[in-house]
């Protein structure tokens, strides 16, 4: 596998867990594509001021032989095909995949933006990225994914939820190389 890829999933709204489940799994079938390893589950507070029910946040590492633009392109599918309808910005959502970082490539288009603009202000996006890539290095900023957390000034609860990374990982083990529960 060429390529190594850190994502963000989400969810808040109807079967979140399995939501989230679906698309690791998904992920995990695309062409030339492992899913190596997969955070806990966290409930966190949702960004922005739309009134909305807690999101349901991962991180997830992938290798790949796609490019950027491939896997971006069946991420996109994915996410539809799970069942994300479109809302309003940092509206709810059945399902978010963002593309975190794609080795040390740094993409800024309209289209596609890698590393993902906002990661280093979220503390739901850095705490399980650091948890399964503690020291992976933002091509930007030059710091590790543990710095950057170290350092985030966003304040947004965030917490480990047992009973959904243990309904998570009942679905997926049998999709990822490196199982953590």
């Amino acid at each position: 596998m060429k390529h190594t890829i850190y994502l963000g999933l989400g969810s808040n709204v109807g079967r979140r867990v399995e939501f989230l489940a679906a698309a690791i799994r998904g992920i995990a079938d695309f062409e030339g594509t492992v899913v190596d390893e997969v955070s806990k589950v966290y409930a966190t507070e949702p960004v922005g001021n739309v009134p909305q029910k807690e999101f349901l946040n991962l991180a997830v590492s992938v290798r790949t032989d796609l490019t950027v633009e491939q896997f971006h392109q069946k991420m996109k599918w994915l996410e539809k095909e799970i069942g994300r309808t479109e809302s309003e910005r940092w509206g709810p959502r059945e399902i978010d995949i963002d593309l975190l970082l794609f080795d040390q490539t740094i993409i800024n288009t309209d289209a596609l933006k890698v590393p993902h603009g906002e990661m280093v202000n979220r503390n739901f996006v850095l705490q399980p990225l650091a948890e399964i890539a503690p020291m992976a290095v933002h091509p930007v900023f030059h710091k590790s994914i543990e710095e950057l957390h170290n350092e985030t000034t966003d304040k947004h609860a965030v917490e480990f939820s047992e009973k959904h990374t243990s309904q998570l990982f009942s679905l997926i083990n049998d999709s990822i190389t490196n199982p953590t529960v």
